[in-house]
């Protein structure tokens, strides 16, 4: 089995920070100007300026910058099984259809190839004397099907051959005891056929694509450019905008490198190399009579805790380089120098000399 890329769907990376980097500092300087310099440890004096038009609170949060990327609502990325046995395609599931563990993906020349659950593709013959965690594997899928008389463990013995026949005969199987290569094929779990890539009839050999499948989950996938490969984090919380504005909240589960060879006009644009990201949603009930959809997903792109913070258009570009704010006490007011960090939301956080959270601040015109 290997991962199918079956279309390149569209991007769009709004980085939130740079954007308010560049308003806050366009806003410092259109609105007032550079403040004269402060002078020594002289912090600012009394009654400098006009108080301001409009004031704000300083405040201690977090502060999140989110960076948003185009997804699609879905069941995820496609798998392709191929054949490994030759012979005639007899049966196919038909797309959108569901598989369990111990059902036949398709039949070749009338006979059964078994889906089972794992994570290690089968790769040999299982016979009497094999060892290895592909036997212990099997031996666990043979004992989730009701069959028993042998060990699960690492060995195939003479107990996994007996089980092995009565398993062989339900299925119509030739009883020998051995698990030929190409009779099993294993997956995650259930799976939701995607797409035929054979039709029954069909001479197959070993390597011959059957078909697609995908997990029955509905799910959110994400392609991100590598350079964006740090949003990926496995586990981390994101916010999906659904068709028609409702909203969920997410979880990244799998992340893996594909490439998109599909090029552009003409196809001659070099593949490119993306960063494919699974995402569950926390609110089944959300996805509700959509079909497959186009959404946005906000990532995570940066974080700051219990940080103080003042809104953006607060900052003042100050003569000797750097930012202030206008700190208001009463009827008079402050330059207070500051250090920037994160900028998000239309806030940014702020530290200076004797800035505490609860201050106001002015914000000019």
């Amino acid at each position: 089995m290997s991962g199918v890329k079956r279309r390149r769907r569209g991007r769009l990376g709004i980085a939130v920070a740079a954007v308010l980097v560049t308003g806050g500092a366009v806003a410092a300087a259109a609105g007032l100007g550079f403040v004269p310099a402060l002078g020594g440890d002289d912090r600012g004096g009394d009654g400098v300026g006009p108080l301001p038009p409009a004031t704000a609170q300083v405040s201690r949060q977090t502060l999140v910058d989110t960076q948003t990327e185009d997804g699609e609502l879905g069941h995820g990325p496609a798998t392709t099984v191929s054949a490994r046995l030759a012979g005639t395609v007899t049966a196919l599931p038909a797309p959108g259809s569901t598989v369990n563990r111990g059902q036949p993906i398709c039949r070749i020349d009338n006979r059964p190839v078994v889906l089972l659950y794992g994570s290690l593709p089968a790769y040999r013959v299982l016979r009497t004397g094999v060892e290895g965690t592909d036997v212990e594997q099997f031996e666990q899928n043979l004992k989730a099907l009701g069959y028993s008389g042998f060990t699960v463990d690492d060995e195939y013995s003479d107990s996994t051959a007996s089980a092995v026949k009565k398993w062989q005969e339900d299925l119509g199987l030739p009883e020998t005891g051995t698990v030929e290569l190409g009779r099993v094929v294993y997956a995650a779990g259930a799976v939701r056929v995607d797409e035929q890539k054979a039709a029954v009839g069909d001479a197959v050999q070993p390597g011959t694509a059957l078909l697609t499948h995908t997990g029955t989950a509905r799910v959110v996938t994400v392609d991100l450019d590598v350079a964006d490969q740090r949003l990926a984090k496995k586990g981390a919380p994101v916010k999906v905008k659904l068709p028609g504005g409702s909203t969920s909240g997410g979880k990244i589960g799998k992340t893996r490198t594909v490439v998109d060879a599909s090029g552009g006009e003409g196809g001659q644009e070099e593949p490119e190399t993306k960063i494919e990201v699974t995402i569950s949603l926390d609110d089944a009930k959300a996805m509700a009579g959509l079909g497959q959809a186009a959404v946005k997903v906000d990532f995570t792109a940066s974080e700051r805790k219990d940080v103080l913070t003042v809104p953006v258009a607060a900052l003042l570009a100050l003569a000797e380089g750097g930012y202030g704010v206008q700190v208001v006490e009463g009827a008079a007011t402050r330059i207070v120098a500051v250090e920037t960090g994160l900028f998000a939301s239309g806030r940014v956080e702020v530290s200076g000399d004797g800035l505490t959270e609860g201050m106001t601040v002015g914000i000019p015109a």
